[in-house]
């Protein structure tokens, strides 16, 4: 008699173990071909200066683009920082959200704001603007006060009051590097194609602020945001980097990239409906340009650097983590015709198809993987052998590709200065694949469950504030 539960169990985990090779074959390719870009890139920046060749192209002027919604902890760290950035031509657009707290009073009374009269010149569709306001302390400081609509709805009232052939969409609680636009704004320059460019994010927290300005970089004291740092380290350096690589960017951040504005309200700007406003731009983009024949190059510059809080609770970062799995899926589902189809070239038949099968479908594999791991372990169904490559590829492997993505930061930019901190993200490589990386996956399938249940809400953020180097010595004694 045929034992068809024992039948599924070993079907079922050979799926698993097959699903565990594919994507860390597929990390380590991305890897490899990361170091070698990164030597590259580093190499080349060693000759290159961007100031001279912004001197000899001439400046692209810059609109800079933040949304804000309840970010009254942190509004005035982050403006002070977009004011104080090393960039010829720049103006800057905080869009308030129909905050609910004092976000909107804290700008006015910081940066001597007063009501102004300033017409669109676009017509994306977004909620009603209460008011105008320029800063009479700084002529490129501008604000609007509007009506909740959402973070997507914020950016294209933005997008309709800029007037520069280039914006940066970011967040309003992100805090860029003096030097981040000109950094970024090099594709742009030296390929007329280029469409888009995005930076890396890195984590503030426990970082020493100044000014608007990260002044001493440390790891968090918090655990759980030291496992993100490790956990972007490797996002951005070992994967965006290698995809880029490929000419295959399939992601900016929504924390930190710059567009071609006109391109941008070509395609209609960002759509309202989604949690992942940002991905789902990028991947229009890709589909506006190959259906309608034009030429364009969308690119991960590694160096453009975004300071961001991160979640220090498993409360928020569960929420966060719910939200970016339902924006994938809703992104996913709603351009699904890219998918497999040749019409789209390699972003169609290379990087679609891993985000929706590894990415998207992952937490559908891995966390039953690892439930019925359990079970067939503990009844005494699997093999050593089975046990013994489960082991390697769902844990060892995922320890040596985290291990890489530290040696890469340390290779290349090593903003890691202190030698506690260089072992502690190295051991953090190795203890982050035993509890954390199984936490994340249970989240994402939490959001899987969430998608298919059409919630739709953002999930409230906490912020605790950048850590202020003035604040430290106030609390001295």
């Amino acid at each position: 008699m045929i034992d068809i539960p024992r039948l599924f169990l070993d079907f079922f985990n050979h799926v698993v173990l097959a699903y565990f090779f594919i994507l860390n074959t597929v990390y380590l390719i991305l890897n490899s071909i990361s170091f070698i870009s990164l030597r590259r890139y580093a190499r080349s920046m060693r000759v290159l200066q961007v100031d001279e060749l912004i001197n000899i192209a001439g400046a692209l002027p810059i609109t800079l683009i933040a949304p804000a919604y309840n970010e009254g902890s942190t509004i005035v760290e982050s403006t002070r920082s977009l004011l104080a950035l090393k960039y010829p031509d720049f103006e800057i657009i905080t869009v308030n959200d129909g905050s609910k707290d004092d976000t909107l009073k804290r700008v006015i009374e910081n940066f001597d704001m007063i009501q102004v009269s300033r017409a669109p010149i676009a017509s994306l569709k977004t909620a009603d603007v209460k008011a105008v306001y320029r800063s009479r302390k700084h002529y490129n400081l501008w604000l609007i006060d509007k009506e909740n609509g959402g973070k997507a709805d914020a950016l294209n009232c933005g997008l309709n009051y800029a007037r520069t052939p280039l914006y940066c969409a970011m967040d309003s609680d992100s805090l860029l590097e003096r030097d981040s636009l000109t950094r970024i704004v090099r594709p742009f320059l030296e390929n007329k194609d280029t469409i888009a460019a995005g930076g890396i994010i890195r984590i503030a927290n426990g970082c020493d602020v100044r000014g608007g300005e990260v002044k001493n970089i440390k790891l968090p004291k918090n655990q759980l945001a030291r496992f993100q740092v490790m956990e972007y380290l490797r996002a951005f350096l070992a994967g965006r980097m290698g995809w880029d690589s490929l000419n295959l960017t399939f992601i900016i951040s929504g924390a930190f990239g710059i567009f071609k504005r006109g391109i941008a309200i070509a395609a209609g700007g960002y759509h309202t409906q989604t949690v992942g406003e940002d991905m789902e731009l990028v991947v229009r983009l890709h589909r506006y340009c190959i259906e309608h024949k034009i030429p364009y190059h969308i690119t991960f510059i590694p160096d453009p650097v975004a300071w961001t809080e991160c979640p220090e609770s498993m409360k928020v970062l569960g929420r966060q983590r719910d939200r970016w799995q339902r924006g994938l899926m809703e992104v996913l589902f709603r351009h699904k015709k890219m998918l497999m189809n040749p019409r789209y070239g390699r972003i169609g038949m290379l990087a679609y198809p891993y985000f929706f099968f590894l990415e998207m479908c992952g937490p559908l594999i891995e966390v039953p993987g690892y439930i019925l791991f359990l079970i067939s372990w503990m009844t005494g169904n699997l093999s050593t052998m089975y046990v013994s490559a489960f082991f390697i590829l769902a844990f060892i492997f995922g320890v040596n590709l985290s291990i890489f993505a530290v040696g890469l930061e340390e290779l290349t930019f090593k903003r890691y200065g202190r030698f506690r901190d260089l072992l502690n993200l190295f051991w953090l490589a190795v203890v982050e694949n035993f509890g954390y990386r199984q936490l994340t996956t249970y989240w994402r399938a939490r959001g899987t469950w969430s998608f298919f249940r059409k919630v739709k809400s953002w999930g409230a953020m906490e912020r605790k504030g950048f850590q202020t180097i003035e604040a430290d010595r106030n609390t001295k004694p």
